[in-house]
């Protein structure tokens, strides 16, 4: 006997991710995330699970144990606890601390040789008293805060003695390291220069592992979001663009002579993805010693999928229907690759994928066993054709036995650029119970989402709100039209840019009776100088001035009348919390039903993986908001 998931269900979830496969391609170490409700915290441990189909084991008890990386000769397994860099023997045995140092480490990442680790970290902790000074751009941080004119550095750690050697000092923020394959070089990527706080450009640099000739490589002009060397060590592969423009991340082949980056993942028109916090995807890989077959992960249609590129063009592997990829780890010499899964009855579980005969294995089911009583809502994939001819894909859910002329839930996803996948859903929980009260849910990758090709992707650059809003109420009048919702009980929420859109359709259409927007943006003029993004999203995804106010949600909002509460992380600094205080304000003052619920302490990506009494909060006050409003007596 099933039942649907419940909000209380949140602190059963069991939810595997970062797969790291040791080097023969047998094991599998990964992060197990969980909640624990006395603390009101999430928490991850390490786990291990092996090809032969062996039930997973636990390796370590966290509570925050991320990022494992296995050493080359597969005797060690490297990754952070609380932000420290701790060794774990692969044959058992207590896990050791390697770094002590503050402020806390990057991921671990190991030299071909086995002998040292290098890491990005901030060069030193703001002191919490101390005046701050700012003199550039990028002054705080998303789910960090005010950080000052603190700056990220490379470091490299001696993995016999516990030496930690700092290798750079300059005015920049990198990312993660990559070890040339005779580990004599580093490679990263970072903002570098007087004005690139302005421009947002990242090139890649390199620099010798003892710390001195740093220099630029290369993509001086562009995004560079990941770096890795080809194995022959005659180039770089970056996952980035070539321009400072909003679009499509790809594949990129940097030359070592400072050449211009060649675009390889170009033929698909797919953004790449290489993982990131509400953003499934991996880092690519190569299969090979010789560098001749690439595996990296690409949004199709919302979906998170595995594609190979080789001489012979780029392919997908093909996995089991909607299933989508939010890790990859490929141990090359065994010709696997371990993977984090997901699709409509999981979560996340790991996989092993046999890369020669394309063949996938499921190793964990940790799904079915933390929710065993647990049956996910039906999820019905829609195309709703616009008026201007764009085709928009969308979800809908809804329990099969829901009676027609029911209530309606429109929620749009956030970034701009996100998606909303076929998949079972830890995050938005009120998804769960509101459809098995009879609820339809409707989810739409309007233009903009990721997925679709690029002229999709920036199919509302520089007119937010006006390019999209017809894709929300298009969708639902035909739904009306089919005669499945009540036109009368049509709700409205979403969070972040959804939120955004949430504001602004909610002032411009008198479709929606109640709306709930999160994570808010409001007006663009104020979010340009206060969110930690704003220069680049208002410049590169609105435009000047005159759009930044035409474009705003608070220059339309006379035109609200649906009853509004506000969700709004109190630490957002990628879209303030000033922004949910000023819709607050003014449609208080203009007499409109309004409530404002601030989370202390939530950032931006709170209701992914913030406090879990949060995240339950969110879902059970948009439910009686709606409920409230539209008659939960009639569901």
């Amino acid at each position: 006997m099933t039942r649907p998931l419940v909000i209380d269900d949140l602190y059963r979830f069991a939810i595997p991710g970062e797969p790291a496969l040791s080097p023969d391609g047998d094991r599998v170490v990964y992060t197990l995330t969980t909640q624990n409700a006395e603390l009101d915290r999430a928490e991850s441990s390490l786990w291990e699970v092996t090809a032969d189909g062996a039930a997973p084991r636990r390796l370590t008890h966290g509570p925050a144990d991320t990022a494992p990386c296995w050493s080359p000769d597969g005797s060690t397994v490297a990754f952070l606890r609380a932000g420290r860099i701790h060794l774990l023997p692969a044959d058992g045995g207590e896990a050791t601390p390697l770094t002590s140092r503050e402020p806390a480490a990057g991921a671990p990442v190991w030299s071909p040789d086995g002998t040292r680790i290098a890491f990005a970290a901030p060069a030193s902790v703001l002191d919490p008293v101390a005046p701050v000074e700012i003199d550039r751009l990028g002054y705080k941080a998303d789910g960090l805060g005010l950080i000052g004119n603190v700056r990220t550095q490379l470091f490299v750690v001696d993995v016999a003695t516990g030496r930690t050697r700092r290798l750079t000092d300059g005015d920049f923020l990198m990312g993660p390291p990559a070890w040339s394959p005779d580990g004599a070089r580093l490679a990263f990527s970072a903002s570098f220069g007087d004005r690139a706080d302005v421009t947002g450009a990242r090139a890649v640099h390199l620099i010798d592992a003892d710390g001195t000739a740093r220099r630029l490589a290369g993509n001086a002009g562009g995004l560079t979001a990941t770096v890795a060397w080809f194995p022959g060590g005659d180039a770089l592969l970056l996952v980035g663009r070539s321009t400072v423009t909003a679009g499509h991340l790809e594949l990129l082949r940097q030359p070592l002579d400072g050449s211009p980056p060649v675009a390889l993942s170009a033929p698909l028109d797919r953004n790449v993805m290489p993982g990131m916090p509400g953003y499934p995807g991996a880092l690519p890989q190569f299969t090979d010693s010789e560098g001749s077959e690439i595996v990296f992960c690409a949004r199709d249609r919302g979906v998170t999928r595995l594609y190979r590129l080789s001489a012979d063009g780029i392919a997908e592997i093909p996995l089991a229907a909607a299933t989508g990829v939010s890790g990859c780890s490929v141990a090359a010499k065994a010709g696997r690759a371990a993977l984090a899964v997901a699709d409509g009855s999981s979560f996340a579980e790991i996989a092993m994928l046999d890369l020669g005969t394309g063949e996938a294995v499921r190793l964990t089911e940790h799904t079915a066993g933390s929710l065993p009583d647990v049956a996910f809502p039906s999820i019905a994939e829609r195309d709703f054709a616009v008026s201007d001819g764009t085709r928009v894909h969308g979800l809908l859910i809804r329990d099969p036995g829901a009676p027609v002329m029911g209530p309606l839930l429109v929620d749009v996803h956030g970034g701009p650029h996100n998606a909303w996948a076929p998949h079972a859903d830890p995050v938005h929980l009120y998804h769960h119970e509101l459809a098995a009260r009879g609820w339809t849910i409707l989810a739409l990758n309007v233009r903009g989402s990721d997925g679709y090709g690029e002229d999709f992707y920036t199919a509302a650059i520089g007119a937010w709100g006006e390019a999209d809003e017809r894709d929300v109420l298009e969708p639902v009048q035909a739904l009306i039209d089919e005669g499945l919702v009540d036109p009368a009980r049509i709700a409205l929420t979403g969070y972040s840019y959804g939120g955004y859109l949430t504001c602004w359709l909610s002032a411009r259409s008198d479709v929606f009776k109640v709306a709930v927007p999160g994570g808010v943006v409001t007006d663009l003029l104020s979010m340009a100088g206060t969110s930690d993004q704003g220069e680049e999203l208002t410049a590169m995804e609105v435009g000047p001035r005159d759009r930044l106010v035409e474009l705003s949600p608070l220059s339309h909002v006379d035109g609200v009348r649906a009853p509004t509460l506000i969700l709004h992380g109190g630490a957002d600094d990628c879209c303030p919390i000033g922004q949910a205080e000023q819709w607050f304000h003014a449609l208080r003052t203009r007499g409109v039903p309004v409530r404002l619920v601030r989370y202390p302490g939530g950032a931006p990506q709170f209701i992914l993986h913030g406090r879990p009494s949060h995240r339950a909060d969110y879902s059970r006050r948009l439910i009686g908001w709606v409920e409230q409003h539209l008659g939960a007596e009639n569901v």
